[in-house]
């Protein structure tokens, strides 16, 4: 069982296990369709997301991400559309878990990674089902392969890691 220490802009001295090989032993619920590198390189959360480098994660995952130098530019996002709420909207809804500060994809990111939480990862993977209701609209609104109809739920979805490149 390796040991992660993590210093970086959001936290000091957080220590958490890895207990699984990276990319593998997922629950049987949680199928994601990207990692978390084909994100970043798609361009997601408008290039704030991991822009400070946390060097908890690969440097291959940054070699060709899609990162602002400062604040959220959505026009690094695949879709070039914003398509998320700032992280306070998340915190006053109660949504952040107190170790994965950054959100949803800290925890994606932590959880491809090997590290397990089995409550957490729970809810994590419940809200990442939920998702499912913006494949639903997709598929209902438009012509299969059609990227420029509901760019921002298509975006929304490449936040959650499902490809919807390929709807």
């Amino acid at each position: 069982m390796k040991k992660v220490t993590v210093n970086d802009t959001y936290q000091k001295g957080y220590v958490y296990s890895l207990t699984e090989k990276p990319g593998i032993n997922f629950d049987t619920e949680f199928k994601p369709e990207l990692t978390p590198q084909k994100m970043l390189e798609l361009g997601v959360f408008g290039g704030k997301y991991f822009n400070d480098r946390p060097n908890e994660f690969p440097k291959s995952w940054f070699t060709n991400a899609k990162l602002s130098k400062d604040d959220k530019d959505p026009s690094l996002n695949f879709y070039g559309v914003s398509a998320s709420m700032p992280l306070s909207h998340w915190q006053k809804k109660g949504w952040i878990y107190k170790d994965d500060p950054r959100g949803w994809f800290q925890w994606y990111a932590r959880y491809f990674m090997g590290r397990r939480i089995a409550g957490e990862d729970y809810r994590q993977i419940k809200r990442w089902l939920a998702m499912t209701r913006h494949i639903a609209q997709i598929k209902k609104n438009c012509p299969p392969g059609s990227l420029d109809c509901r760019k921002k739920q298509r975006q929304a979805l490449l936040h959650w890691a499902y490809d919807s490149r390929k709807m």
